[in-house]
């Protein structure tokens, strides 16, 4: 996602969205939902985020002036949009300058870890969106449960935002968000006699038959090049068919894998994997070997792969040639009319509890967080995060893909528990690999996956 279009953001998507949004377990440990402004019981929306709360404008910070430290992650922010950010805020507020930093994904929990919790803890950070509710738990970030209105809540991104809340309180905004796309060649689907991208998850079983067809004489050719433990894809066809990886009750986490939905769900993947004629080891993901690397090997042998738009412009960097040959359509469902829903990565930004610029704090995110900059990033190639309007996604077609997608993506378990499950031993990615290799069958497996989950998940209840 580095071109103008597309990229400009999605440095940080290779460390976010392929990997989890930050699959580095925080080791902070506390369960105290933090020291933020934010008082008593927050009513919370049907979504199960608070509902938004407080004025649309920001106290203004101290008229005495002051420093404000800002971090941002490498490859995050578009090319000057921090920077414009920031002289507006020195422009509103005379006496206020920022202190912007530009961080790197790798080692950033360390890092985290210790500043918040130092004098000289930065006052806005990013995050990615599955570690902001670790730093929440251990009380490390602002409860900004009662200013919400002024970071655009009524347009919040509901999936990103439901990973800064935590016990009924936002502890982070949204900033933006990538999901995945089925990624196509235009010229592979036209020799098949494909007019028109499918729409259900029967038509793209069909269209693979007639690409196969269509390309019978070529023996590396792949409808679709697939890894066995792609397992964020297969969270698309486990909720698409009404399941879930876990479900919460009375703040209590427990693997739901083995429901029948859930089971549906993993049987289409299997069903996918065998019908695409994918070479795709069955034990690896999309990063061994990079799935990018595979679709452009040799001038291109594979029709279709699911994935984020910085893997179609890694294609394109391998072999210029299939610059204009790609586009893009929403990962299928099984119901007509509709489109599966999408694991959505990215980050959120947040204010840490121990910052004595408060009120800056939240000035500086309600000018991130307004309509003009988030149009920036979607121009970016970035789902806004805290807007509705992703217009400025429609420059590319993966783009166009990824936003329709969007507006129904999902995260994982909101549980600083979840972390250990992809830093670690991943039981979904066990999961796959057995069900793909027939050594156990889908029941036997999503029953030893659930345990493995539920052990991971309750390990601090």
């Amino acid at each position: 996602m580095k071109r103008v279009t597309l990229l400009t953001v999605c440095a940080a998507t290779v460390a976010l969205v392929a990997a989890g949004c930050g699959n580095s377990s925080n080791n902070s440990s506390g369960g105290n939902s933090g020291s933020g402004s934010g008082s008593g019981n927050t009513a919370t929306s049907s979504s199960g985020t608070p509902k938004c709360a407080g004025s649309s404008t920001p106290a203004a910070p101290p008229s005495s002036g002051g420093t404000l430290t800002v971090w941002l992650m490498s490859g995050s922010a578009p090319t000057g949009w921090a920077e414009k950010i920031n002289s507006d805020f020195a422009a509103k507020y005379p006496g206020w300058k920022v202190n912007y930093q530009v961080q790197q994904w790798n080692g950033i929990v360390a890092k985290l870890n210790k500043a918040l919790v130092s004098s000289q803890t930065p006052d806005v950070i990013e995050v990615g969106n599955t570690q902001a509710v670790s730093y929440a738990s251990a009380g490390e970030l602002e409860d900004l449960s009662s200013v919400t209105n002024q970071f655009n809540c009524p347009q919040f991104n509901q999936a990103l935002a439901q990973s800064g809340a935590f016990q009924n309180k936002q502890y982070a905004i949204p900033f933006y968000g990538a999901n995945r796309t089925v990624i196509y060649r235009k010229d592979m689907f036209a020799h098949a006699g494909i007019t028109s991208p499918p729409t259900t998850d029967s038509e793209w079983l069909s269209d693979m038959g007639k690409l196969k067809s269509a390309y019978s004489s070529d023996p590396e050719f792949q409808a679709m090049y697939l890894p066995g433990q792609e397992w964020y894809t297969m969270l698309s066809f486990v909720w698409d068919h009404g399941g879930d990886v876990a479900k919460s009750s009375n703040g209590k986490f427990t693997a739901t894998l083995n429901s029948p939905q859930a089971q549906a769900g993993i049987d289409f993947y299997k069903q996918l994997y065998q019908a695409s004629g994918t070479t795709a080891p069955k034990d690896t993901d999309e990063a061994t070997p990079q799935q990018s690397d595979v679709v452009s090997k040799d001038g291109g042998h594979v029709a279709m792969m699911i994935g984020l738009p910085w893997e179609e412009a890694g294609v394109v960097k391998n072999d210029p040639n299939l610059a204009d040959q790609f586009a893009a359509f929403p990962i299928p469902s099984s119901q007509a009319g509709k489109t599966a829903p999408v694991f959505l990565g990215g980050s959120d930004l947040a204010v840490s509890a121990s910052s004595p610029n408060q009120a800056a704090a939240q000035a500086w995110l309600a000018m991130a967080s307004n309509s003009a900059n988030q149009a920036v990033l979607a121009q970016n190639g970035a789902v806004p995060g805290t807007s509705t309007d992703i217009s400025g996604l429609s420059g590319s077609p993966v783009g166009t893909a990824m936003g329709i997608a969007s507006k129904i993506g999902k995260v994982t378990p909101i549980t600083p528990a979840w972390a250990a499950v992809e830093a670690g031993n991943n039981p979904l990615k066990t999961m796959l690999t057995e069900v793909l290799q027939g050594s156990k069958s889908t029941a036997d497996a999503t029953n030893e996956a659930d345990a493995a989950l539920n052990k991971i998940l309750q390990s601090g209840s």
